[in-house]
């Protein structure tokens, strides 16, 4: 067989592979890396680099497999934006943790998020007691929304400020 074209071949098997892996890892996982995240990706990348151009480590070979990652992730993001069918297939949906102050405690379990972290999504967002919680979702992203208000809904919305620095008495 031609060596480019298993070279694509290759590389759109291990594009899926991985696809899948991380669509059955969970979105929890891609919301904040840490050390041994970033590890097991190195690792993965390495891992998977000989499994999609084989023998051939030529520059040409490399970017060849570039390529034909680039160009199917593309297309995987173009048929995502056009077919509801598709996106549910490889897209996770948002879920409920909390509704009105209670908490749901077989999704939070099915999630393995822990207390711990619930209670600190809720302090990012200005929130102390699960009481004044109308709404915490699990986003597909993996990071948690609240929505919190007692009259009506509200989003609250936290950001950490930055002191900025002064330059030479001019501030």
């Amino acid at each position: 067989m031609n060596q480019y074209l298993d070279i694509i071949l290759r590389s759109l098997a291990v594009y899926a592979f991985m696809l899948v892996a991380i669509r059955l890892t969970g979105k929890k996982e891609l919301s904040q890396l840490n050390t041994t995240d970033v590890v097991l990706i190195l690792l993965i990348s390495n891992a998977v680099q000989n499994a999609m151009v084989g023998n051939n480590t030529s520059l040409q070979g490399g970017l060849i497999a570039a390529a034909v990652l680039f160009a199917l992730n593309f297309a995987l993001k173009k048929l995502m934006y056009k077919s509801n069918w598709f996106r549910n297939l490889l897209s996770e949906k948002p879920e409920i943790l909390i509704h009105n102050g209670k908490l749901d405690f077989e999704k939070l379990a099915k999630l393995d998020i822990t207390d711990d972290e619930l209670r600190e999504a809720m302090r990012e967002h200005g929130v102390e007691k699960f009481k004044e919680v109308k709404l915490a979702i699990f986003e597909v992203d993996g990071n948690i929304s609240i929505i919190s208000g007692s009259d009506s809904l509200k989003q609250t919305h936290y950001k950490r400020k930055r002191k900025q620095k002064a330059l030479g008495g001019l501030n």
